[in-house]
């Protein structure tokens, strides 16, 4: 894969994109803790993702390979989008509770001392896995971070997710922290850009 297949993408995506993303992750640990109703989970979830889409591609980039896997940046701790509080109970009652929980742990954990890039989201649609999509995103933008001395952060959402951002030169930041109600773990990491792989 060349980077000629990544292409940035526009508004007009942002509905196709967060559809996507619901996809990628509806079998999540994270999103069964979100959402444990498996019959409305992946509409819910395309709710809350469109309305973190938007605000990334007015606050950072969304970059995609086809309709097949899209990365989400922030240029920075991710803003509270217009109208967040309306908009997240139009998309995620009864569940907006739960979203405003995991709001509020990445939060809590987002470090804020040094200028960065924010990885929000990275998926693959099912049937498009282990094709190396994922590593071509990230390489695609850790470039264009490591030329400008720019590092980035994320919270992986499961040790295989962790694996692989620590073969692109992320480390952990800090302990793991759980979800409230026996939720599952998440691995805040940071990516140096002198830690280029």
């Amino acid at each position: 894969m060349t980077h000629s297949d990544i292409r940035v993408a526009t508004r007009d995506d942002a509905t196709a994109v967060a559809a996507l993303i619901g996809e990628s992750f509806r079998d999540l640990a994270v999103s069964t803790w979100l959402v444990p109703d498996s019959f409305v989970r992946q509409r819910v979830l395309t709710g809350n993702f469109q309305i973190i889409v938007e605000s990334a591609l007015d606050n950072g980039e969304v970059h995609l390979v086809g309709a097949t896997a899209a990365a989400v940046w922030f240029h920075g701790p991710p803003p509270e989008p217009p109208d967040y509080r309306a908009r997240l109970e139009a998309a995620c009652a009864p569940y907006t509770s739960r979203f405003r929980t995991l709001d509020s742990a990445f939060e809590d954990h987002h470090p804020i001392s040094a200028p960065h890039h924010y990885l929000a989201f990275l998926a693959t649609r099912p049937g498009h896995r282990d094709r190396g999509l994922g590593s071509a995103l990230l390489n695609h933008h850790h470039a264009r971070l490591q030329l400008a001395g720019i590092p980035s952060y994320l919270e992986a959402t499961s040790s295989d997710a962790a694996r692989l951002y620590h073969r692109h030169g992320y480390r952990y930041l800090g302990n793991r922290f759980h979800l409230p109600d026996d939720g599952p773990p998440l691995w805040p990491m940071w990516r140096d850009p002198a830690d280029s792989r």
